[in-house]
């Protein structure tokens, strides 16, 4: 009994702090680094996401004991992988087991660097994103540098082209240039889920600063991605980054300036971007849910098991956004809904009192079978919604009919003045000598 209630006791802090549809961001992540130096060199960067609640796990990403789920039953709700060097996971943890955590539905943040492992890199080309081939290369800039004193080989850059979305970056502006020093990637094309959020000007280029270039760089100018997102379609955010040195303490605090530019800027936009960029990733901000989906006929309240052709219907639903502590209405012009049987046969757009409540009304199309109510909604940097509910739709009862269908008339004319004209040929044709 006594082992009992221990197990329970140790269960408690576990059950209380995994992922919640109705707390999407009141989660725990398990951090895995190559050095527990990195704990304290990079804790600016932990510092905020543990004081916006979430509560970090630091492991060495070779220990033994590390584990993502126990007993069928993942553990964390976020992993974040700062140990670019690493070769193998220890425990049970492979690249498998994070894809599969990914495909589970879990965020997951990577940060490479110059000496990124063949098995980050693996992870990294399978949501998307292939580091340049040369291991020995990494990021240049002649042009976009970032101004310092000691320059060296321009390998350290500040770069501020970012992505235009405020749902991902944040309504603020980022003032100044963000410091990177790392490897560039590229996004395969065929994989329409992956975003640039940072990067390189269409100066830069990939290539070994130590040597000479004999051929051109794989890897040239805007095309260079130096941070990269993902969300899956099942809503699972992903970032990874060439730099681990950008979430550093010494990149948050150092002053920039960029080469060219007058402007010297006291520190460093590293701290804004990453912030914001992981209240992104981690559901603080961009994640929706949709809740009290109707739909009745016209002057009625209960939602029907069947509608009949030409009836008259309301439907809403109500959609909200989650702020980081509290559900926010999600206020938006573009929300449709489908009418769908094979292809829709009604498609509108959802009026909104800016409470999130959306809501229009229609015909029942003259076509009977089984509808959907389908509303796919895909927006740039927020999870995407996908609701559907099935419904019948019956013809006309044979007692359900006008007695008299007006369009009809002509054939009732007809009809009256034939059986008129017949008796008129039949007295004319009997009695006529």
């Amino acid at each position: 009994m006594a082992k009992l209630i221990f197990l329970i006791l140790t269960l408690i802090p576990i059950l209380c702090t995994s992922f919640s549809p109705d707390k999407p961001s009141d989660r725990r992540i398990l951090v895995l680094v190559d050095d527990f130096a990195v704990k304290s060199s990079h804790s600016l960067y932990f510092k905020s996401l543990q004081s916006r609640g979430f509560d970090l796990d630091f492991k060495l990403a070779d220990d033994p004991k590390i584990a993502l789920q126990r007993y069928g039953q993942y553990l964390y709700d976020g992993l974040v992988l700062f140990s670019p060097t690493i070769e193998r996971f220890g425990g049970s943890i492979d690249a498998a087991a994070i894809l599969d955590f990914v495909d589970s539905g879990h965020d997951l943040i990577v940060a490479a660097d110059n000496n990124a492992s063949d098995l980050i890199r693996e992870i990294a080309t399978e949501c998307g994103v292939d580091f340049d081939e040369d291991y020995t290369a990494m990021v240049v800039d002649h042009a976009g540098y970032a101004v310092s004193s000691t320059e060296g080989d321009h390998t350290l850059i500040a770069s501020d082209d970012f992505i235009k979305s405020d749902v991902i970056l944040g309504s603020k502006k980022i003032e100044a240039p963000v410091l990177f020093q790392g490897i560039g990637h590229s996004l395969n094309p065929s994989n329409r889920l992956v975003l640039k959020v940072l990067s390189a000007s269409p100066t830069a280029f990939s290539a070994n600063p130590k040597s000479k270039l004999t051929s051109p760089p794989s890897l040239l100018g805007s095309s260079i991605s130096l941070v990269s997102v993902i969300q899956a379609r099942n809503n699972a955010r992903i970032l990874i980054s060439g730099s681990l040195s950008m979430f550093s303490n010494r990149f948050f605090n150092s002053g920039v300036q960029k080469a060219g530019s007058p402007t010297k800027h006291d520190k460093s936009g590293n701290e804004q971007f990453l912030t914001e960029l992981s209240k992104w990733v981690l559901h603080e901000r961009g994640h929706l849910k949709a809740v009290n989906v109707k739909h009745h006929k016209v002057g009625e309240t209960d939602e029907p098991s069947i509608y009949r052709i030409n009836d008259d219907l309301e439907y809403s639903v109500e959609i909200y956004e989650w702020s980081g502590t509290t559900w926010e209405p999600y206020v938006a012009d573009d929300v449709q809904v489908q009418f769908y049987m094979m292809s829709p046969y009604v498609l509108k757009n959802l009026a909104n009192d800016k409470k999130g409540h959306y809501f229009t009304s229609f015909k029942v199309p003259d076509v009977y079978g089984v509808f959907q109510f389908k509303v796919e909604y895909n927006r740039l940097g927020y999870t995407s919604l996908s609701l559907a509910k099935q419904i019948p739709v019956r013809p006309f009862r044979h007692n359900e009919y006008e007695r008299f269908i007006p369009a009809a008339y002509p054939y009732y004319g007809a009809a009256f003045s034939m059986m008129a004209g017949f008796f008129v040929f039949s007295a004319v044709h009997l009695y006529n000598k």
